[in-house]
């Protein structure tokens, strides 16, 4: 069984992460419930069931175990000043890495519009905790990535050689575009920032192509394929054509495999059998689930 470094989980069900979630959902993030739930649902509704959701070390680690996940991200989100709410808190983060380190890869949140203490929060989460990078989401902070209240960020993560995880696809809010999440968007910022390493979550989609084509030409951008089922990749009509063709050749180191299985509410078993099952090469899902994210952040193989 090949194993995999989930690099997108992104949320993991641990009691302190869930707490916090259950007093800090963002109600523009409602949509996303009724989407993957496939009924209506209000806020206080989810926050109420919520509580069932924690789970203990022991069980997320058999999860995992079961799946084959040998690491997973794990990851902050602060948008406090666009909605008024940090959905996962880094100090949640922290303590869940601080009892597994060797399981699981903390990135942090940044509230982009906070100015300078958000930089130096930022840096100290990743100079001092042992974060490995940073996330954003365009879509919750209502700007694209050209946008240069993030640039100070870029910089950072430049200077201390951190990936950025961004947002790069679709969204399921309805207050704010699906453009903000379009690939062409890091064209701009890879440009400006050579040296940043970039990791285009959800790999654009649907914008597929475009997003191939951005890791081709930029040597330190990387598609991440979280919260899809991988058994879609190869249903027809799907889009994701140039994913198959591209990453099983020119792109094949380029490409990073995430579950976003809590999400999209699917085990981590299902999710994991499902990748492996794709009709590519080994060596190039040897690439695809474990050893392009192991050569991304240094990792021992």
């Amino acid at each position: 069984m090949i194993p995999i470094i989930d690099m997108w989980a992104p949320v993991v069900p641990s009691r302190e992460i869930i707490d916090h979630v259950i007093d800090n959902f963002p109600a523009e993030q409602i949509p996303y419930l009724e989407v993957f739930t496939k009924r209506q649902v209000t806020l206080d509704e989810w926050s109420a069931s919520a509580v069932s959701l924690r789970k203990s070390d022991d069980d997320i680690l058999d999860e995992l175990e079961q799946a084959g996940i040998r690491m997973s991200m794990v990851t902050g989100f602060d948008e406090a000043t666009s909605c008024g709410v940090t959905f996962v808190a880094n100090e949640a983060v922290a303590s869940l890495v601080e009892r597994h380190p060797d399981r699981f890869i903390p990135f942090c949140g940044a509230d982009v519009f906070a100015g300078t203490g958000a930089i130096r929060s930022a840096r100290r989460w990743i100079t001092d905790h042992g974060f490995k990078g940073l996330s954003l989401r365009p879509f919750m902070i209502g700007e694209p990535a050209t946008h240069r209240a993030y640039w100070p960020f870029y910089e950072l993560c430049s200077e201390l050689g951190a990936p950025l995880s961004i947002h790069t696809s679709v969204n399921w809010t309805r207050s704010q575009p699906s453009d903000l999440g379009h690939p062409r968007h890091l064209d701009e910022v890879a440009c400006a920032f050579p040296d940043l390493t970039i990791i285009a979550s959800h790999a654009g989609y649907p914008w597929v192509l475009e997003a191939c084509l951005l890791a081709w030409k930029h040597p330190n951008l990387y598609l991440e394929l979280g919260a899809h089922r991988p058994k879609y990749f190869t249903a027809p009509g799907a889009g994701w054509e140039p994913l198959l063709r591209y990453g099983s050749t020119t792109i094949r180191h380029k490409i990073l495999y995430g579950t976003g299985a809590f999400l999209i509410g699917r085990p981590y078993k299902l999710l994991a059998d499902e990748i492996r099952s794709l009709p590519l090469d080994d060596d190039v899902l040897e690439q695809w689930l474990w050893r392009n994210a192991t050569q991304l952040l240094g990792l021992p193989e």
